[in-house]
């Protein structure tokens, strides 16, 4: 009874306080005085203030877009999320439409609660400055990004593989999918972004890496108890070990000693007027990057070891694919490039599984002028929301969309462009997806040459929130395979 009371009381403080939220953010930048005089996507704008933030946050995102097109249209309609109108733009004819007007029409945009986590040392916590070219070109570095440069990283990627493996999944009987694969991915992702070898330094800090992920997409209402206010302290703690590898760095790199990561090249990158990042500006950055590469990639790996779990046929074609690979391997060997490309079955699987349950649902993009798309007018500084799952789930596309099945990717078979985009596309397509491949396809292989599995629980409940979240960290039971 005393907690009912007391949620009782606690809710007129947390309306409250959404309300000064949402009225004290940005206006959007509408060319028109009149909306209501424009042609608008059909669809509610939800409640006053909030609009549908709670159902699209609290809910399923998969399930809000599809009702909505189900209601509205399945091309276009409008909403109201996180205080902000905006427009959700649907099916492969909207991908394709984003995907070309990228930096014409939009604009990249970060919600609220992101701007705050991501603050730039310059303008507060609320305010985040426009990338600069420079900061562009290493975020989305050729030089570390590019296959040419990652064949010479995956040897290093092997080798933290098999010592993860060793270390936290051989001699036992069961583990649990979801948190060690955030640890592996957390630990390449330090290694290969900050040039950190010691692996126990950032990876103890996955609860807080976690914790910021969920803040991504919340209220940002910071009081004990909330999301946003986790996600914050969360950011603090991370920010503040990422600022002390900075020092060490530059006074290593003052050294002489030569240094080949991301963040290295971060601290000596300057603008057209010679000016260093601050340390604070890098922090924000590189925190960004881990953010990307550690959480998306250990999602996929987990709902790998979930789909392939329950299909012992499937299973097996991978294990022949990967044992082939073996077999060309001299002892104590790390895969190369062209084993990589040898992979394309297990590729196909996790295609798949990257269809069925996307790491990460939607982005959103912000309205750099009045444009039209389906025949509807969306103003100047509304934002623009993108998901995957509109095409991903379509049974046009993809017949009988809740199977897995690989072979929809073998050679012979298509499906028409813009329909299968995980990593999105155009020129915001993800920087990291080759990263991303190497990483997944190097865990598959280890795992599957060693271990057979099975699920603890194959009811398991997945939270399908911005990022789908098994419940209980996805328990498997091991049965360790011979290596002969």
């Amino acid at each position: 009874m005393e907690l009912i009371s007391l949620a009782i009381l606690l809710v007129p403080i947390v309306l409250t306080l959404l309300v000064a939220i949402f009225a004290l953010r940005e206006k959007p930048r509408s060319s028109s005085s009149n909306n209501e005089s424009q042609n608008l996507p059909p669809g509610s704008m939800g409640w006053p203030i909030i609009g549908e933030t709670i159902e699209f946050l609290f809910g399923n995102p998969e399930n809000f877009v599809f009702d909505r097109m189900e209601k509205c249209s399945p091309r276009i309609f409008k909403t109201n999320i996180l205080g902000e109108p905006t427009a959700v733009i649907c099916g492969a004819e909207g991908h394709k439409f984003l995907f070309s007007n990228e930096q014409k029409l939009f604009t990249a945009f970060r919600p609220l609660s992101s701007k705050k986590l991501f603050r730039s040392s310059q303008g507060g916590a609320a305010h985040v400055q426009a990338p600069r070219n420079d900061e562009v070109k290493v975020l989305r570095s050729p030089i570390f990004l590019k296959p040419e440069a990652l064949v010479r990283y995956l040897g290093h990627i092997d080798s933290i593989t098999q010592q993860h493996i060793l270390k936290y999944w051989d001699d036992e009987d069961e583990v649990k999918a979801f948190p060690l694969a955030k640890t592996l991915t957390l630990t390449l992702a330090c290694r290969f972004f900050l040039g950190i070898d010691d692996p126990e330094r950032i990876s103890r800090l996955v609860s807080d890496f976690d914790d910021v992920t969920v803040g991504l997409h919340s209220i940002p209402v910071s009081f004990p108890g909330t999301k946003f206010y986790r996600a914050n302290r969360a950011a603090a703690g991370i920010r503040k070990e990422l600022r002390q590898v900075i020092k060490e760095k530059k006074t290593a790199m003052a050294a002489g000693i030569t240094m080949q990561d991301i963040l290295s090249h971060m601290i000596v990158a300057t603008d057209p007027s010679g000016k260093f990042m601050s340390e604070g500006e890098i922090a924000d950055k590189i925190m960004g990057l881990l953010v990307a590469g550690y959480s998306t990639v250990a999602t996929a790996m987990t709902f790998f070891m979930k789909y392939v779990g329950e299909r012992p046929d499937i299973y097996a074609k991978v294990l022949q694919e990967q044992l082939e690979v073996e077999s060309g391997k001299k002892a104590g060997e790390f895969l190369d490039w062209d084993d990589i490309q040898k992979m394309k079955y297990s590729w196909n699987v996790m295609n798949e599984v990257m269809r069925l349950t996307p790491p990460l649902q939607g982005t959103f993009r912000e309205a750099l002028t009045d444009f039209t798309y389906a025949g509807y007018t969306i103003p100047k500084g509304w934002k623009v929301y993108w998901t995957v799952s509109t095409t991903n789930k379509n049974p046009e596309y993809f017949p009988e969309p809740e199977k897995f099945d690989p072979s929809r990717y073998e050679e012979g078979n298509s499906f028409p462009p813009f329909t299968l985009v995980p990593f999105g596309g155009g020129p915001r397509l993800c920087p990291g997806k080759e990263y991303a491949r190497l990483a997944i396809l190097t865990f598959v292989h280890n795992v599957v040459k060693r271990f057979k599995w099975e699920l603890v629980y194959p009811k398991e409940k997945i939270i399908q929130s911005t990022m789908p979240t098994p419940t209980i960290g996805l328990p498997i039971r091991l049965t360790p395979r011979s290596l002969g």
